[in-house]
């Protein structure tokens, strides 16, 4: 078993129970994460830093949730609860709240790149014409606001921001 199976295997009980919380139905539940470790297990070669494997499990949970959600919202919505399943910010609320307070020493305008793309999800169409920056140009400086706040993560709260900062207890 690699290194990726193995951190796949000491997660499946809470992701199991993630999908359970939002999921009415056990089976349901149950087949949904299946269906969410296949495509971790197919896409595993783009996952680029092992240290967020965790968050990166959860945001395939979520996002395949919510496609099972879709497809069966005309036909069985006994099975699944709406209510129940968050939205892209609340699975956010779970990343470590220290992020916020980081963003003060970040570069000012990584800063606000983070702040608008990243936690106010604006759209990059947006904010490139507030910034007045082309497509690409918008990327690099996106991808750059990133690195810095994954170096200022790594170096204030350490070990939860290797493991991808999910239920982190930050002060």
């Amino acid at each position: 078993m690699n290194n990726f199976e193995i951190t796949l295997n000491n997660h499946l009980g809470e992701l199991l129970n993630f999908a359970r919380s939002k999921l009415s139905n056990r089976e349901l539940a149950a087949d949904v994460v299946q269906e969410s470790l296949l495509k971790a297990l197919k896409a595993q070669e783009t996952l680029r830093d092992e240290s967020s494997t965790r968050a990166w499990l959860y945001s395939i949970l979520h996002n395949t949730i919510t496609d099972v959600y879709r497809k069966q919202a005309g036909t069985n919505r006994e099975s699944l609860n709406p209510e129940k399943i968050q939205s892209t910010e609340e699975i956010d609320t779970l990343v470590c709240t220290c992020m916020e307070k980081l963003l003060p020493s970040l570069n000012k305008d990584y800063a606000f790149l983070i702040r608008e793309l990243e936690l106010s999800r604006k759209p990059t169409k947006e904010i490139a014409k507030v910034l007045n920056l082309s497509s690409n140009s918008l990327k690099v400086k996106r991808h750059r606001a990133r690195m810095q706040l994954k170096q200022r993560l790594e170096e204030t709260c350490r070990l939860c921001a290797r493991h991808g900062c999910l239920d982190c207890d930050c002060t």
